[in-house]
């Protein structure tokens, strides 16, 4: 008994010995590599980026809401580097282009979330937090839902989705039902554009902690009529296929997520509590669902919104300024934007109907740093008058 004891004893320390032995290198080599930092943010919020590629003739910098790619240098090791001019606290979107290829950042891991393509994204930070970032406030909650549709084509299965945000403290007993806004993302995002980059529920979070909004729920669909309109970016110089999409998209909203959100919600059914907005694709849906139905939404709102092929003549034809009785109608745009001159003609046409408009113009290309932005200015607007 002893003996096979000693035996199988010798055994596991002659096995450990070799697991040890065979194991080394391994350790070893590990501890050789040494992990390759891509981003460096100074302290006057500069920002120094790497990317390693010694086969690579020239490298370019692209960055969200710089005007111009900013070309790398190669230093010794085969590392391209370079250095932005000081940023205002943000969370850029960037990649890199190799020899004029799109290369995203294999030293981040943090990218956006979309359904056509990704980017990188830092977070340039402030001297104090900013609103779309994490603080020590009371949080809401985000609610996500899947649900079978009648009307949206090319979900795999007929799955739609929807979030909806409840305010910090939301109360299904409450004496008055909460107002709500129906929050559009734009083309290529889906249904957690708003929040995944957006940031929105913590945008609402501190403005509310700050008392700058009235709290209110936050639907943020699935913005889409047609799954195909997604797979070819030409498709938008169609304008029959913008009206086919826009037309299914404000179906499934009307008569799918809205009720569904009224049965499962203690939100008001009044169109005095009721807003729709929305950035780009969701921005010219917000407009042609809020202008086309002011029964249902008195608050409209449009960031940035892609009506460049939009038939004012047919599909605004019925615009009555009495009758659609507006509490708001807030069309913004940022003045690099190539939308913008396509958003001062849509104003144009809706001055020429009467219709009480309010104009914003930002500084700011076609970025999540836009909308951000938008919704800060947008949100404390909201159910503030009857």
């Amino acid at each position: 008994m002893k003996s096979t004891k000693l035996r199988t004893a010798r055994r596991i320390v002659r096995g450990l010995a070799l697991l040890s032995s065979a194991t080394a290198p391994l350790f070893l080599s590990a501890q050789a590599i040494k992990p390759f930092s891509s981003i460096e943010v100074h302290s006057d919020r500069t920002v120094t980026f790497a990317y390693k590629d010694a086969a690579a003739t020239k490298v370019e910098l692209v960055v969200g809401g710089l005007p111009s790619k900013l070309p790398m240098k190669k230093d010794e090791t085969g590392v391209w580097k370079v250095t932005t001019p000081s940023l205002p606290p943000e969370i850029y979107g960037y990649h890199f282009e190799a020899n004029g290829d799109f290369r995203l950042d294999p030293a981040n891991p943090d990218t956006t979330i979309n359904l056509v393509d990704i980017a990188n994204e830092l977070t340039v930070s402030g001297d104090t937090p900013q609103l779309w970032e994490t603080t020590n406030v009371p949080h809401g909650i985000l609610h996500h839902y899947t649900y079978t549709t009648d009307t949206v084509l090319g979900l795999p299965q007929n799955q739609s989705r929807y979030y909806v945000y409840t305010p910090p403290g939301y109360d299904p007993k409450a004496p008055q039902p909460y107002p709500v806004l129906y929050l559009l993302h734009g083309w290529s995002d889906s249904d957690s554009g708003w929040t995944a980059v957006g940031r929105a529920e913590l945008i609402l979070d501190n403005l509310l902690a700050q008392g700058k909004i009235k709290p209110m729920v936050v639907v943020m669909p699935l913005g889409y009529g047609d799954m195909s309109f997604i797979h070819q970016f030409h498709v938008w110089e169609d304008p029959a296929a913008v009206d086919h999409n826009t037309d299914l998209f404000a179906k499934a909203l009307l008569t799918e997520v809205l009720p569904r959100v009224e049965s499962d919600y203690h939100v008001s059914k009044d169109r005095n509590d009721r807003a729709i907005a929305g950035l780009s694709m969701g921005g010219l849906e917000s407009l042609e669902i809020g202008l086309s139905h002011p029964d249902k939404f008195a608050w409209i709102g449009g960031f940035s919104s892609a009506v460049h092929n939009l038939d004012y003549t047919q599909r605004l034809a019925s615009l009555d300024p009495k009758a659609a009785n507006l509490r708001l109608l807030w069309v913004a745009c940022g003045t690099e934007d190539s939308l913008i001159e396509p958003n001062r003609k849509l104003i144009d046409f809706l001055k020429s109907k009467s219709m009480p408009v309010q104009q914003i113009e930002t500084p700011g290309y076609h970025t999540w740093m836009v909308w951000r932005d938008n919704l800060i200015h947008f949100a404390p607007l909201l159910f503030q008058q009857k």
